[in-house]
């Protein structure tokens, strides 16, 4: 095939929707997924950093409770906020920025201090980026729906992660040779910092997002608490298939979240991973993961979106057993690959499944509603996974989040046998 018409292809790929989603909107998602890519790149080494650093577990374990005791928090109270916004964009694209300025921060002040130190303070630094970290955890969801509206989630989403994925895998693919030549603690330093430029590059194309308001906006001014209270609550409970799917993913989520605590610390203490091993393990998952977005956006078509999340969950909750009975990288290398095709399909899944079960006109207090659920497993998971590795190990912790995560999966089953039945007895 011609270079050109490959080209040609590609960039209408890139800036062209095939369903009725906005051709401007379209663009900026993408080019904002670039940014994105960029700093997503030096996600996977901050635990790795700290455990470097001397870190133990638990504080580890405090980069993933620390945004979840915020969110658990505030994530309703700024639901509400956010709710009474005209325009959400601004929260949007300056919630992104400041997020991923933890990183250009995170480098910066570890130059100066000893590690102990440094310890501390970066995980100060995460901790104060845990508020704009529960805006963008509301804010993403309303604005990604409102721009790809009903019919364009899979699509919106799969372009936006594969470019992601892409622009990730890319960068994973230079930072990891660059951890293993520099001399440490320069080399996460320097790569903290280089990376944290793609929060500049998202802000400026996601603040060029317009969206129509859509929102119903309430003045509840004057308004008792427990009027509020009870009012949010009947609004929240009344949508049935919300509650149930959110109380279904919990349990999922719940397990995925004691694995994901401890696969960083498996690697490092028990299978003495290099840096070029953990950054080749990010690059094989990061590269499989843009595939199982054309894969699973394909069989949605095909199969709907059911099967998806059923074949996803599955498939997730496996790779957490599969790699806590394992001693040897090159077969982790596997698994890893293998999870970021199921990663691909689980993010558009529930993604979808969630939205579809939202009314538009209240975004912003469904999604933080679904948030505060999600950052309850976020508070609970850490701990049990750091209880569970201490007295037991981690090959039994890592076990136990897959039995939970397959917990999850045997509910989201039998919801779906129940769906079933429900049409079968509308038909008869």
């Amino acid at each position: 095939m011609n270079y050109r018409i490959l080209l040609a292809r590609l960039l209408r790929w890139f800036t062209t929707p095939q369903s009725a989603i906005d051709p401007l909107n379209f663009r900026n998602v993408q080019i904002d997924a670039v940014g994105v890519g960029l700093a997503s790149a030096a996600a996977p080494f901050l635990p790795v950093f700290l455990a470097r650093l001397g870190a133990d577990t638990l504080q580890v374990s405090l980069l993933t409770t620390m945004p979840a005791v915020t969110g658990l928090l505030l994530s309703i109270p700024l639901g509400q906020f956010l709710q009474s916004r005209k325009n959400i964009i601004p929260w949007f694209s300056m919630a992104r920025l400041t997020v991923l300025l933890g990183y250009t921060f995170t480098g910066i002040i570890t130059l100066f201090l000893p590690a102990q130190t440094g310890i501390f303070s970066i995980l100060g630094i995460w901790a104060i980026a845990t508020i704009p970290q529960t805006i963008l955890s509301i804010t993403f969801s309303v604005v990604m729906n409102s721009v790809a509206g009903p019919a364009g989630r899979y699509e919106l989403m799969s372009h936006r992660w594969i470019i992601l994925g892409i622009t990730t895998f890319i960068t994973t693919l230079f930072i990891g040779q660059m951890l293993d030549r520099v001399i440490f603690p320069f080399n996460f330093q320097l790569a903290f910092i280089l990376l944290s430029l793609g929060g500049v590059i998202s802000f400026f194309f996601s603040n060029r997002i317009h969206l129509k308001s859509i929102m119903k906006i309430e003045n509840n001014r004057g308004k008792p608490i427990n009027a509020l209270l009870h009012d949010y609550v009947h609004l929240i409970y009344k949508e049935k298939p919300f509650v149930n799917f959110i109380a279904q993913r919990f349990i999922f989520l719940f397990g995925t979240t004691i694995a994901t605590t401890l696969i960083p610390l498996y690697f490092v203490r028990v299978l003495n991973a290099s840096n070029l091993w953990i950054a080749n393990i990010s690059l094989v998952q990061t590269l499989l993961l843009v595939l199982g977005y054309v894969v699973w956006t394909r069989q949605s078509r095909k199969h709907g979106s059911r099967l998806v999340l059923l074949a996803t969950t599955f498939g997730i909750s496996l790779y957490p057993i599969l790699t806590g009975v394992t001693s040897s990288v090159w077969i982790i290398l596997i698994y890893a690959g293998f999870s970021g095709i199921f990663q691909a399909g689980l993010n558009l899944v529930l993604f979808d499944e969630l939205m579809r079960r939202v009314p538009e006109e209240y975004s912003a207090t469904f999604i933080a509603a679904a948030q505060s659920l999600q950052y309850l497993s976020s508070i609970f998971a850490p701990l049990v996974a750091t209880w569970v590795s201490g007295l037991f190990g981690f090959t039994i912790a890592l076990i136990l989040g897959g039995v939970v995560s397959l917990g999850g999966f045997v509910l989201f089953l039998l919801d779906n046998h129940k769906a079933e039945a429900v049409v079968q007895n509308s038909q008869a």
